[in-house]
């Protein structure tokens, strides 16, 4: 029978699918600013500021170890198969009850001995040099931790419904995050001081929660955790969730390590480094994580059917579209990475060195935009392949080469920037091991296209960066050489468009010029598997 995907009507699935995604992330994104700024308006970008961003890094890398990452990754695939094998969907509501069991039965106690040992805890991964901050840091760690229960869970519900190819109601959860710690920071912050983050970060995840519970029970799915793991499905996923959790602990440890080494330089490094991510993350999530989200369960329905050719195109198709997007994004970044943090984020507490400082540290991260980007897509091909031993593997050598980078780095006058630099070239060099171990998998026939698409990514960036550069000579001449040292302001607004606006259009009249329409990208992405 033939699959209704096949189809042009699963043709406009797919990018309806993909665009939903990355509207929502784009939405997402956008109050990340506005939360990121509102942070550093009331609590500056060093001092208790920096312990609150380090700290809250803590729960959130757990968060992709236990929660969204590593877990979707191990039981997507297999949830996806068993909807085919078992059409009555008892099957899947057995699993997905067995995964929340999973969930309690691991987190529970692990919360528990957190919130117990978090001075120690806390010691042991950050290093602040005055004793009061790292005491608050465990006070902050104390309440923090437990955001990871609530986004464990919503991560099974997303997972389901992503499975069944449902995506509006998870991409729309994290927006409920958002405007929780906003509100609770504007509202609490002059009683609660940073602890009234702690209260935004909590609510924010019950409501990430509960959003998703209303259209994962119309699907049949009972929530009532089940702590019985003998099912042979669910013995599959925890033969997958191990390998996974383990190559995420690797970058969990990694990106800890990183932090670590900011919190002993500079007053401000963390701050730094986690508001530079804000912006990194804007191109990252709309197109890098929304173009895996949706083709990660496509790809993984593909390999349960045998078209291994198939899941081969979808491969081919989404590195192409992520080196049209995320090239341009990350040349991008690096030009106007001053002006973006200074319009988003430079006022109150938040200074002119600050906006310096995470705009260097911007530049040093998205030199890697498109390698983290394509690195994470590929991660999920191999893992709906069932092949988990590449990953473990490639994650172990990029983590050995971005702490060596990062060692050596951090020494030099790069300082905190030398940590983004570290990021970018070791995924780089994550990112070239994949490749070359698709060769064992799939035909890499098309790896030339792929070589032809990011020339014209490079071209058509370099197009746009020199728009950028005669711009602000313009304005230069005019005297307004460094106009964002001023701050947030219309008027600011208003150059950071000049500067970028003609840029951007620069850019999509060169990939005209060179046969490349950027509307149709996802179009011909969604469809590429049905080309043969």
């Amino acid at each position: 029978m033939k699959d209704h995907r096949s189809s042009p009507t699963g043709h406009r699935h797919h990018v309806v699918s993909t665009a939903i995604v990355m509207a929502s992330t784009l939405v997402s994104r956008l109050l990340g600013f506005l939360r990121i700024a509102v942070i550093g308006a009331v609590f500056g970008a060093s001092g208790q500021a920096d312990v609150l961003n380090l700290v809250f890094n803590i729960p959130n890398n757990l968060r992709k170890l236990l929660a969204e990452g590593a877990l979707s990754s191990a039981f997507l695939p297999v949830l996806t198969r068993t909807h085919l094998e078992d059409g009555s969907g008892a099957s899947s509501q057995k699993i997905v009850r067995q995964l929340l069991g999973l969930q309690f039965a691991l987190l529970i106690p692990l919360l528990l001995l957190a919130t117990i040992f978090a001075q120690p805890i806390v010691d042991t991964i950050l290093a602040f040099p005055e004793p009061e901050r790292q005491l608050l840091a465990a006070d902050l760690f104390r309440f923090l931790i437990h955001y990871v229960l609530l986004v464990s869970i919503a991560a099974v519900l997303m997972g389901t419904l992503n499975s069944h190819q449902s995506f509006l109601v998870p991409a729309l959860a994290p927006l409920l995050f958002s405007f929780a710690v906003i509100g609770a920071v504007l509202l609490f912050h002059s009683r609660w001081g940073v602890f009234s983050m702690v209260f935004g970060v909590l609510l924010g995840g019950c409501g990430q929660l509960l959003l998703q519970i209303y259209p994962v029970k119309r699907r049949g799915y009972s929530l009532r955790p089940l702590f019985s793991f003998g099912d042979p499905r669910f013995s599959r996923i925890l033969r997958h969730w191990i390998p996974v959790v383990t190559t995420a602990s690797v970058f969990a440890v990694d990106q800890q390590v990183s932090l670590f080494f900011a919190s002993g330089l500079a007053d401000g490094s963390g701050s730094a480094m986690t508001n530079a991510l804000v912006f990194w993350q804007l191109p990252f999530g709309i197109f890098g994580a929304s173009i895996t989200t949706v083709l990660f369960p496509l790809m993984s329905r593909q390999v349960a059917q045998g078209d291994i050719s198939a899941a081969g195109k979808t491969v081919f198709g989404g590195l192409r579209a992520l080196a049209l997007l995320l090239i341009p994004a990350g040349v991008g970044l690096a030009l106007l990475g001053r002006p973006l943090i200074a319009v988003a984020l430079q006022r109150g507490a938040f200074s002119a060195s600050a906006t310096h400082l995470a705009a260097r540290v911007l530049v040093g991260y998205s030199l890697g935009l498109f390698s983290v980007g394509a690195f994470t897509f590929l991660q999920r091909f191999f893992y709906a392949l069932g092949e988990y031993r590449v990953p473990l593997f490639v994650a172990g050598a990029t983590m050995a080469v971005d702490i060596f980078l990062c060692l050596l780095l951090k020494e030099t006058v790069l300082a905190v920037t030398g940590l983004a630099v570290a990021n970018s070239i070791a995924f780089t060099f994550g990112l070239v091991l994949l490749v070359l171990a698709l060769r064992s998998h799939i035909e890499i026939s098309p790896l030339v296209d792929l070589g032809i698409a990011i020339f014209k990514a490079l071209l058509a960036s370099s197009v746009a960066a020199g728009t950028v550069l005669t711009v602000r000579w313009i304005l230069h001449l005019q005297g307004l050489g460094e106009w964002w040292i001023e701050g947030s302001s219309l008027f600011a607004l208003a150059l950071l468009c000049a500067e970028a606006l003609p840029a951007l259009a620069a850019l999509v009249l060169t990939y005209r010029v060179l046969g490349i329409s950027v509307l149709s990208l996802l179009r011909r992405n969604s469809s590429a598997v049905m080309e043969a």
